[in-house]
Order: C-alpha cells, then sequence, then structure tokens
C-alpha cells in the first residue's frame, strides 16, 4: 500500500478485513493483528472501524495497538534495525550497539529515521544469545557484532539504496 491510497479506499479494505474474520471470536487484538497484516500499520481509519466492530470504545482499541511494541501507528520504513535488548546481548554489548546505531542513523532513541528508510528499535529477545551482542535487520540476525560492525551493516543498506 502506497501513502496515496485513497481514504474511501483505506476504509474499504478495513471494511473487508473486519467482515472476514478468520475465526468465530473477533477481538481487539485479533483485528490489530489483521489490519497490520494487510497495511503494514495500523491506519487511523482502522481505530474507529475496530471499536465499532467489537463494541469497545476508541479509547480501549488504542490503548491496546499502543500497548504492544509489534503495532505501528504509521506507514513502515524501508528497514528495521532491531538491537536485542535481552540480558545475555546486555551484558556483552547491547548498550554500545545502540548508541552506535543511533549516532549512525544519527535518531536518539527508537523511532524512524527522517528519510523514512530506517526504523531502530529494541527487541526484548532476539532468541541469539549465543551470538550476542545481536541485531536484527529486517527479520536477519546479525551477531557477534561490534559497535563499528554494525555500523558498516547500515553503511551498507545506505549504499545499496535502489
Amino acid at each position: 500500500m502506497t501513502s496515496q491510497t485513497a481514504p474511501a479506499e483505506v476504509a474499504h479494505r478495513i471494511a473487508q478485513i473486519l467482515a472476514k474474520p478468520k475465526r468465530k471470536t473477533v477481538t481487539v487484538l485479533s483485528s490489530l493483528i489483521a489490519i497490520q497484516d494487510e497495511f503494514g500499520y495500523i491506519p487511523p481509519e482502522a481505530i474507529s472501524a475496530i471499536a465499532e466492530k467489537t463494541g469497545d470504545s476508541i479509547n480501549d482499541v488504542y490503548g491496546v495497538a499502543t500497548f504492544y511494541t509489534h503495532f505501528r501507528l504509521s506507514p513502515p520504513t524501508e528497514h528495521t534495525v532491531e538491537v536485542c535488548w535481552g540480558p545475555s546481548c546486555h551484558v556483552v554489548g547491547a548498550p554500545e550497539i545502540m548508541r552506535a546505531m543511533e549516532e549512525e542513523l544519527a535518531i536518539k532513541g527508537q523511532g524512524d529515521t527522517p528519510d523514512g528508510m530506517f526504523t531502530l528499535k529494541r527487541n526484548s529477545c532476539a532468541a541469539a544469545c549465543a551470538q550476542g551482542p545481536v541485531i536484527v535487520i529486517d527479520h536477519q540476525v546479525c551477531g557477534r557484532l561490534t559497535p563499528q560492525a554494525a555500523q558498516e551493516l547500515i553503511r551498507n543498506l545506505k549504499n545499496h539504496r535502489g
């Protein structure tokens, strides 16, 4: 989906998704998952549509969408960089890796780069403890990194921008 998709088309697609639940039980969580699977994020229109469908308040739906870090409320960037923040990675250098990523991406903390190319976030566990410190770039685990090696991975992505 592009950012130029007409609001009426977005609303229509949201209604179609919510009209065809795969399970008998339609919940706020299952609806949010279905919407994000389709769009790659939760469009603003989806919050009120889900509230109407489930009988929950808009505040309740928004609360669930913002509680789980998996959900995005803005269109996804080109690349997602997750720094593993689990205990094993933390002990062997995750804070240094995070600082290196912030420096390379010119952002502070978690978030999206202004050019829309990268999202930087902490991952509570990348399930690769023996390879720590670990970053996950677009679902690919990269382990046993130094801050400099992590920065080089990002530079390579920047240089190969299509």
